[in-house]
C-alpha cells in the first residue's frame, strides 16, 4: 500500500464564514417574520419551506467551524477518504461532513524503562535513553501507523537494544568505542537509528541520549572488579611506557655529557633501580652508596 502524503485541506478563514452563517441566519429569520406577518389563507405556509431549508442547512454548517491552538493540527477524512492537513493555528471552516483528528504538533519526550540487553562482548546490562521528537507529516503519523505513540515506544526501545549490542560497556583499547567512553558517538549512533525506523510515520528525531547504563545486577561486582583490574593493567603498561623512556634518556645524556663512564654490568644495576624507582607503586626508598674500602 503506498503511502499518504499529506497535503493541505481546503478551508476557509473561520471569521468570514461566520459572517456568511449570520447573514444566511439573518435572512432565514427575515424570509420567516414575512411570511407569517402576511399569510391570509393557511395554504400560504407552504412558503416557509425555504427558511426551514436555509435553517437546517445552517444547523448543518454550524458543524464545520473548529479552532486550532499553536503547534496542533487537524487531519480531516471525508467518509474515509484522506481531504487533508490543517496545521496552521487559528479560526478555521471546513467541511462539516469531514472528520476532524487532532494532532500535536509539540515536541515530545520518551523516557525508556531499563532495558536488561546484552553487549558487544555478551556481558549484561542495563540501559535506558530520552528520545526527543516530534510529528512532522500529520497524515502519515494519523493514518500509516494505528498509534504512533505506541509505535514510538516500541521502536525507540528496538533502536536501544540494537544500538547497546554493537558496543562494549567499556574499552581500554584505543580507537575502539565504548558506551560508557564515547557518549556523543553513541546518541548520534542511537539518534540515526531511531530516526530510520520512525520515518515511515512522520516523525523526526530531534535528540536521542543515554539516560541510563550499568552492568545487571547479578554480575555487577565481578565486572566492577574485572573493569578496576583492566584499568590497572592499561595504567601499568603506560607507567611501563613512560619509565622505559625516561631511562633511555637518563642513559643517554650521561653518555652525551661523559659526566660518568658506565660498564654493561652497571648499566644494568642503573636501569634496575631506575624502573623500580619510576614502576612501584610506593615511594622508592633510596640507599646512598658512599664508596667502597677498596
Amino acid at each position: 500500500m503506498a503511502s499518504i502524503r499529506t497535503r493541505r485541506a481546503l478551508t476557509i478563514n473561520g471569521f468570514f464564514a461566520l459572517l456568511l452563517f449570520l447573514a444566511a441566519a439573518g435572512y432565514a429569520a427575515w424570509r420567516a417574520y414575512e411570511i407569517t406577518s402576511h399569510v391570509a389563507n393557511p395554504d400560504d405556509l407552504i412558503a416557509m419551506w425555504q427558511p426551514a431549508l436555509i435553517g437546517l442547512a445552517l444547523l448543518i454548517a454550524l458543524g464545520g467551524f473548529f479552532v486550532i491552538q499553536p503547534n496542533e493540527a487537524r487531519v480531516l477524512v471525508f467518509f474515509g477518504k484522506y481531504v487533508g492537513s490543517v496545521t496552521d493555528s487559528g479560526f478555521f471552516f471546513a467541511n462539516p461532513f469531514a472528520a476532524r483528528h487532532s494532532v500535536s504538533l509539540r515536541v515530545h519526550n520518551f523516557n525508556s524503562d531499563k532495558i536488561k540487553v546484552n553487549e558487544a562482548r555478551g556481558n549484561p546490562i542495563e540501559i535506558a535513553a530520552v528520545i526527543v521528537w516530534r510529528v512532522t507529516d500529520t497524515a502519515r503519523a494519523l493514518l500509516d501507523v494505528e498509534n504512533y505513540k505506541g509505535f514510538v515506544a516500541v521502536q525507540c526501545e528496538t533502536a536501544i537494544r540494537s544500538v547497546a549490542m554493537r558496543f562494549p560497556y567499556d574499552s581500554h583499547v584505543d580507537g575502539e568505542a565504548s558506551l560508557r567512553g564515547n557518549p556523543d558517538e553513541v546518541s548520534a549512533e542511537l539518534k540515526s537509528e531511531v530516526q530510520a525506523r520512525l520515518d515511515v510515520a512522520g516523525l523526526e528525531i530531534l535528540e536521542a541520549r543515554l539516560s541510563h547504563l550499568a552492568y545487571a545486577q547479578e554480575i555487577a561486582q565481578t565486572m566492577l572488579r574485572r573493569q578496576q583490574a583492566e584499568a590497572i593493567v592499561a595504567a601499568r603498561g603506560r607507567i611501563v611506557e613512560g619509565a622505559v623512556g625516561m631511562v633511555e634518556m637518563a642513559l643517554r645524556r650521561l653518555e652525551d655529557t661523559g659526566v660518568v663512564q658506565l660498564d654493561e654490568e652497571r648499566k644494568a644495576a642503573m636501569v634496575n633501580n631506575l624502573l623500580v624507582a619510576l614502576v612501584a607503586d610506593r615511594e622508592a626508598q633510596p640507599v646512598i652508596n658512599t664508596g667502597s674500602l677498596y
